[in-house]
């Protein structure tokens, strides 16, 4: 009897079963017809399900991709089975397309999973139901005297939904109460499913064709075999039939580099055949390598798509060195903007990294930096396409602003705003819409930002923004990657220099704000540090006015007695002083710096506490200055889409607003010149983000104070902001989940605790068992097609099943919380109930581990005090006995886990009823100015360390000394100057290990050379036989001239290379402007004499 034919009687499944016993019939005849049928009958099942069950919304696409891609239907069947239904639906469009050839292993796999979605269809909705499991020795070995034929599905899901609904209430209900003792049943992995199901998952989402330009189990000759010949897993060809890559694929349980040595003779033999050597790819379907024939074995998201593949074959042939890449001096013209560019030049190239941080002080250019180094590496055939990133719309509007601006030929698009240009060469945009985009962006030939689309990836602010959940762009797009930064930050988690491979303290290159300032390209700062009485020792009563007093007791002694002081934390939190607020913007008004002959204020930014904070001070001011409409006003995320308007109109030169009351919106990465005066009205405590609010002061500005050039701001820090740093009280902050992260860890905790010989009661092993198919429950919830989830594949697959939790260790919970935690979708239940959830979690971890739970036990009897208040609600009411024995009894102190999770579950439903404290007053005690100094900056900083920037600051800063001003000078170097630049660089500067670990064996006044470049006066003198009278024409004297200004740039001029490009070929080669070769050998050899003259003789 056919594996179908016991559900042909069964009244819900008969329409569809029917379909599923020709599938299953017609097997040995047809294998494609069969997948075919078994995509029929699914479908017709499918729909059957969303007709009678209240649990499923009809989506928009009521295609059968559209229904089987809700949330919905995937929380209802669970991973394991969704999994199975997707290879059937595959599988069955290929098989209804035609084209392709389908092989009866296929289909049987079709016909089993078919099988395992009706034994969970009878469980579920079923009277009855007898568990069944697919046999495959009752599939037919021969065919049928008849070929079967299926009956008709074509089933209008309206009409259906219209003739079921009288049984969705009953459905629905028997499907809740039965599917408690369904068992799911895991796919079992061997090598072939383990290919058919996630490896060409992976080639099916790149949009590889199989038997297209995806073939299979492909022979390959001259193999170092006894036949001589090797089968390569799959091989993938580009349009013109020539390979691109070989996939060798190994069990799910196999390492997949395994594979690698035969997988690289593979590769071997198609280069000599093809003249083009593929890429390699090593998988077994959870992890997946590639071998790129440039840089070391990497891992990586996915396997590239075909055009990803033949961009890289393209870029292969274009690309050039770029030892002799200059930044083009109308984009980034400073002398520490080409040295960036020098520097990641030399990294990816010479350095064969693939990664890079530049450190540079906010307003010193990063972006017009980084512009330039896109052009050189577009320019060189490094690159197509470039991703720049950003987590805000107003960053990412601005850089797109500038890109546009300084490579007008370049394709660009911001996907915040448009998403129907994805195929520009530049795109920009904020980490959360890429994160949306990655797998909805699709044109013809499938999705557009496959792993291999982008070719360099740019993160600007990266010291805030490369952690958490916006990691997994950087772990699927696999390209080159560029950080840029004003302050680095060493944190848990969270250490910039580790994620871009490099020591701490030592970038790619790094330019600081104390080197800017000496260098003229940005403008220093005076602080103004004022403590005002009440936001240093808070508001204490007995300090006040009788006055005051009376208004004190008013205001705080409603509900009995007032306290005897307000904390200095609650000013500006809850409660908000008149005074204080006026005492901070007439001090601003008094001193701070003006425009316009002293009448009116500069461009100020005040940053607030909050948006409540902010909007009192708008008010009073519009109090305490009538006369000065449209002087000020709030920029905050409340603005929603009008915030980067808001920016814009600030941003203008001479016009109102000329105060910007900042929360969380002007901190960081917006450009307005300016900007004279900055106010710190609120507490900061990141040093990264406090530098980063006084970068918008250090823009230059010309002609700004009534002709006169920007040479200084004001910094008014109202809340100890510098003492705060000064005294090294900044603390370390390790990452933080979201709630729903952080219990998914809390209850994978409480699970390993729970296998403590102590704990093998049998009310503490079922609480186990709750906890561990609650987590595999998520776990399965996830959705395999999303390029987050595919990328902890391992982790998903062992942690959505039961099993996966037997035994627990602690490497395991640190791989629940950094790889699976971040994956999973906020809780649909009130916040609030959430946080008890956490608390009671927290306190049976601490009781099971040892640790000590005071101050948890403090805060649960706070939260159950509250509730107790208001035992007027029936449903706390209800509680009372509980509550009492929380509160009034030893309860607590004798609670083991079983009560704890008895507390938790009794009371977590009532939380919603916790009112938020929201009280907030409005006071106006007379505040007191107690000091105000003056402060110039101490910018001095030590936070970089990398050798060649401490001796490049040291050179720079003492060009006076004798051996550098020979060096610059261009005069022949002796012994004697060699020995007293070793004591300059292997002494003063640092050590000649750190030297020689930097700069190798580069010879000192090479090194010396480079850095302080050569004088323009020696350069004109050594070329003085050609510049003045030698008869040369124009053109050989604009060669000459290029010469000139390369060398006093750069102070050599070792590679040649660079004269066979622009600006040197601009009139023509070497051999084109002179015609008379000993001429140009005489410059040869004034060029090699100024090389030489670093060298001792």
């Amino acid at each position: 009897m056919p594996n179908f034919t016991p559900y042909l009687p069964h009244p819900q499944l008969k329409p569809f079963a029917a379909i599923a016993e020709a599938a299953e019939k017609i097997l040995p005849i047809d294998p494609a017809a069969s997948i075919l049928n078994c995509r029929r009958g699914m479908e017709a099942a499918v729909k059957w399900m969303y007709s009678v069950d209240d649990a499923l919304t009809l989506p928009v696409d009521t295609r059968l991709a559209g229904l089987m891609g809700t949330r919905d239907f995937r929380d209802v069947v669970g991973a394991d089975l969704w999994q199975r239904l997707r290879l059937v639906r595959v599988l069955g469009n290929d098989a209804a397309h035609g084209g392709k050839k389908l092989t009866q292993n296929q289909a049987v796999v079709c016909l089993e999973n078919l099988f395992a979605f009706f034994d969970f269809l009878a469980c579920c909705y079923g009277q009855e139901y007898t568990p069944r499991s697919f046999d495959p020795a009752l599939l037919p070995a021969e065919p049928p005297a008849k070929a079967p034929t299926a009956p008709a599905t074509e089933v209008e899901l309206e009409r259906l939904m219209a003739e079921n609904q009288a049984l969705r209430e009953e459905l629905t209900a028997r499907r809740t109460r039965q599917q408690l003792r369904y068992v799911a049943k895991p796919l079992e992995l061997s090598e072939y499913d383990t290919r058919k199901i996630y490896i060409d998952a992976m080639l099916l989402d790149a949009g590889w064709v199989k038997g297209k330009d995806w073939l299979e189990e492909v022979p390959i000759q001259g193999m170092p075999s006894k036949s001589g010949v090797g089968y390569a897993d799959y091989l993938l060809c580009g349009q013109d039939g020539r390979p691109l890559a070989v996939v060798e694929a190994k069990r799910s349980c196999a390492d997949p580099a395994k594979g690698r040595q035969q997988a690289e003779l593979y590769a071997d033999q198609l280069e000599k055949k093809y003249g083009r050597r593929p890429v390699v790819f090593l998988t077994n379907g959870f992890e997946t390598r590639i071998l790129d024939g440039r840089y070391p074995e990497r891992q990586v998201a996915a396997i590239w798509s075909r055009r990803d593949l033949e961009k890289l074959m393209n870029l292969r042939g274009m690309r050039e060195s770029l030892d002799a890449a200059e930044a083009d001096p109308k984009i980034a013209g400073r002398y520490y903007q080409k040295e960036a560019v020098r520097a990641v030049c030399d990294s990816f190239d010479r350095g064969n990294r693939r990664k890079a941080l530049l450190v540079m002080a906010t307003g010193s250019g990063k972006t017009r930096t980084v512009i330039a180094l896109c052009d050189v590496l577009l320019r060189r055939g490094w690159v197509k396409n470039i991703l720049f990133l950003a987590d805000r719309n107003s960053l990412v509007t601005q850089a797109k602003r500038s890109f546009v601006n300084l490579l007008p030929n370049l394709s660009v698009t911001n996907l915040c705003e448009e998403k129907d240009n994805a195929a520009a060469c530049c795109v920009f945009s904020t980490y959360q819409t890429m994160m949306g985009c990655i797998d909805s962006t699709q044109d013809d030939e499938g999705k557009v930002f496959t792993c291999g689309h982008f070719d360099l990836v740019i993160c600007d602010e990266a010291h805030r923004s490369i952690y958490n959940k916006y990691r997994d762009i950087f772990r699927w797009f696999d390209a080159p990657l560029v950080g840029l930064t004003a302050t680095p930050k060493d944190e848990i988690d969270k250490n910039t220099y580790e994620v871009f491979e490099l020591g701490s303290g030592d970038p790619t290159y790094g330019y600081e704000l104390a080197q800017a300032v000496r260098d003229g390209f940005l403008v220093d700062f005076v602080s103004a540090e004022t403590s005002l009485k009440f936001l240093q020792e808070g508001i204490v009563y007995d300090d006040l006015s009788d006055e005051d007093k009376a208004a004190y007791e008013e205001t705080f002694g409603q509900d009995g007695e007032a306290p005897d002081r307000i904390a200095s934390t609650a000013l500006n939190e809850w409660v908000f002083n008149e005074d204080t607020i006026l005492k901070v913007l007439d001090t601003l008004m008094t001193y701070g710096l003006r425009v316009d002959y002293g009448s009116r204020i500069g461009k100020t930014i005040l940053f607030a506490k909050n948006h409540r904070h902010a909007e009192l001070i708008l008010e009073l001011f519009g109090k305490r200055y009538p006369e000065l409409p449209g002087y000020a006003k709030v920029i905050d995320n409340t603005l929603g889409d009008y915030a980067q308007s808001a920016i814009d109109q600030f941003s203008q030169p001479g016009k109102p607003p000329y105060i910007a009351i900042s929360v969380d919106m002007l901190d960081t990465g917006i450009d307005v010149p300016e900007v004279l005066n900055l106010v710190f009205f609120k507490r900061v405590l990141s040093k990264a983000k406090f530098w980063q609010m006084i970068g918008r002061g250090t823009r230059l500005c010309p002609g700004l104070l009534d002709g006169k050039d920007k040479e200084k701001f004001y910094i008014f820090d109202f809340c100890g902001n510098f003492e705060f740093f000064r005294m090294g009280k900044e603390k370390v902050s390790a990452a933080q989940l979201p709630i729903q992260g952080a219990l998914f860890r809390l209850k994978a905790e409480i699970a390993m605790e729970l296998q403590g010989a102590a704990y093998q009661k049998e009310e503490l092993t079922a609480f186990r068992r709750s906890l561990v198919e609650e987590l595999a429950g998520r776990v399965q919830g996830l959705n395999r097609e999303s390029f987050a989830v595919r990328q902890h594949l391992r982790p998903v697959e062992r942690f959505s099943t039961l099993d996966g939790y037997n035994p627990l260790n602690y490497q395991d919970i640190l791989t629940i919380g950094e790889e699976l935690a971040p994956l999973l979708p906020p809780e649909e239940d009130d916040p609030r109930t959430l946080r008890f959830d956490a608390l009671l979690y927290g306190i049976q971890l601490a009781h099971l581990a040892g640790r000590s739970w005071t101050r948890a036990r403090n805060d649960l009897c706070r939260r159950v005090g509250a509730i107790a208040a208001i035992a007027n609600i029936p449903e706390i009411a209800a509680q009372k006995p509980m509550l009492e024995k929380i509160l009034h009894t030893t309860y607590l102190d004798t609670a083991g886990p079983g009560d704890f999770e008895d507390i938790r579950q009794t009371l977590r439903g009532l939380m919603r009823y916790l009112t938020r404290t929201d009280n907030t007053y409005l006071t106006n005690f007379n505040d007191e100015i107690l000091s105000v100094e003056w402060e110039e900056s101490q910018l001095e900083n030590d936070d970089l360390v990398n050798y060649k920037v401490r001796a490049e600051f040291y050179l720079r800063q003492h060009q006076d000394k004798a051996v550098i001003a020979k060096v610059r000078g261009n005069q022949p170097l002796t012994p004697a100057d060699i020995d007293a630049l070793e004591d300059i660089l292997w002494s003063e500067v640092g050590s000649q290990e750190e030297y020689e670990s930097a700069c190798g064996q580069k010879p000192l006044g090479e090194f010396v050379r480079e850095i302080v470049g050569l004088d323009m006066k020696a350069a004109k003198a050594a070329f003085g036989e050609y510049l003045n009278g030698a008869g040369l024409d124009s053109r050989q004297m604009y060669f000459v001239n290029q010469i000139v200004e390369y060398i006093v740039q750069n102070g050599m001029m070792k590679d040649f290379s660079v004269l066979q490009t622009a600006p040197f070929t601009d009139q023509g080669s070497v051999a084109e402007v002179f015609t008379d070769m000993s001429v140009w050998l005489g410059i040869q050899a004034v060029i090699q004499k100024i090389n030489a003259n670093v060298l001792a003789a």
